[in-house]
């Protein structure tokens, strides 16, 4: 049976590498350059579809769990009516890093056959694992998705609370920061924080007893109460 299939490659390759005999070089260039059209854009149509929400959540264990949550937060439903779907906070818009996502995203593939987070139960206790490979996929590129629509350069810090404005001006405008270092759980609620930085902590010099911003306390107090309401 082997020997059959080798014999049959042997062959194939044979026909593939001999020169053109009826065909003009022309017409194979043009042959080739037509198929090489189709064949990319069927590749783009297939990488797009895979890009969408409704294929995010095809899968139950997305639908029932994180899309659950989404559909509680501002990224949701907002006054501006502007709807931030699944890919467009964990796929990268640039298409060489939308690749490498992809590639990456194949475990999940694995996951889904294996049913590592089939149930309620399972997603639950994977909650914390789940949220540390994304915070750190974020943190390694900069927070690349939430800028995609967030930029630091079109921010009017006159229109941001003062603690925001600060923060922002601070941390994030030099670099010393990126988004995800204070906006874990933006989107969805968050695991058991216990031993883990939360990124939201107020820095010093605006909890200091002679430059403290009671506005700005009772805005992080207000986000703090909502935050452990959710573990």
């Amino acid at each position: 049976m082997w020997s059959r299939v080798k014999s049959l490659a042997r062959q194939a390759w044979a026909v593939f590498a001999r020169p053109s005999v009826h065909f003009g070089l022309g017409f194979l260039t043009l042959g080739g350059f037509i198929g090489g059209v189709i064949f990319w854009g069927a590749f783009n149509t297939a990488l797009e579809v895979t890009n969408t929400e409704a294929f995010c959540i095809s899968c139950h264990e997305m639908k029932d769990n994180v899309y659950e949550e989404l559909t509680q937060t501002v990224h949701f439903s907002n006054r501006s009516g502007v709807r931030a779907s699944c890919p467009d906070c964990h796929v990268p818009h640039n298409w060489t890093d939308k690749i490498a996502r992809k590639m990456q995203a194949s475990k999940e593939v694995w996951g889904h056959l294996f049913g590592t987070i089939s149930t309620r139960r399972k997603f639950l206790d994977h909650r914390l694992e789940l949220a540390k490979h994304e915070w750190a996929r974020l943190k390694a590129n900069d927070s690349l998705e939430c800028r995609n629509c967030h930029s630091s350069v079109a921010m009017d810090f006159t229109r941001q609370t003062d603690r925001a404005a600060a923060i922002h001006q601070r941390y994030l405008v030099s670099g010393e920061a990126t988004c995800i270092d204070c906006h874990k759980g933006i989107a969805h609620q968050l695991p058991n924080m216990e031993n883990v930085e939360p990124g939201w902590r107020m820095p010093p010099e605006l909890t200091s007893s002679d430059g403290a911003d009671p506005a700005a306390l009772q805005h992080l107090s207000g986000y703090l109460s909502q935050v452990t309401d959710r573990r």
